[in-house]
């Protein structure tokens, strides 16, 4: 019976966590139509993270960490920011910037089996960001070709991907 009562306690406990933690959540709502800084996850060729930081309301840097083939990849982009359709919280971004990755040559499909695969390159992006009003998140899908110019070179169009973000 005293088990019964600790438990009770408990959750007692988490849901005044689970509360408090949306309170926290909404109480930022009023920056989610020009936010300063957003992470979140992204998602699409690659999965990882993204962090997007405005400089001011039209440019912003993207540092972007994701994995795929089993490898680790990161980029920093610098975008320019346009409001899209007449719509003040839909914004179509467009920008450039470099990345560096790292690949197991055995868990890629271009692979020769010989060893370890590095590359550095140049990134482009072209995408649409849709932040929420009533709550401080922002939603953004796009394409991010990117060009390989050391270790396995060449030309990447398949890159792009949907990242939602945690703004402040």
């Amino acid at each position: 019976m005293h088990n019964y009562y600790i438990r009770k306690k408990q959750m007692t406990m988490k849901q005044i966590i689970l509360i408090l933690s949306v309170a926290f959540f909404f109480a930022f709502n009023s920056y989610a139509q020009d936010y300063k800084t957003g992470i979140g996850i992204r998602s699409g060729w690659g999965t990882g993270l993204s962090v997007k930081h405005f400089m001011d309301k039209t440019t912003a840097l993207e540092a972007i960490f994701d994995t795929r083939w089993k490898g680790v990849a990161a980029g920093l982009l610098y975008e320019i920011h346009q409001n899209a359709f007449n719509t003040d919280l839909l914004k179509w971004y467009y920008g450039a910037g470099g990345h560096i990755g790292f690949w197991d040559s055995k868990n890629v499909k271009w692979g020769n089996n010989t060893g370890n695969y590095s590359i550095v390159g140049v990134d482009g992006i072209l995408g649409l960001e849709y932040n929420f009003e009533e709550i401080p998140i922002s939603i953004s899908i796009d394409w991010k070709p990117a060009l390989n110019i050391s270790g396995y070179s060449g030309f990447w169009g398949d890159g792009g991907g949907i990242s939602i973000r945690y703004t402040f």
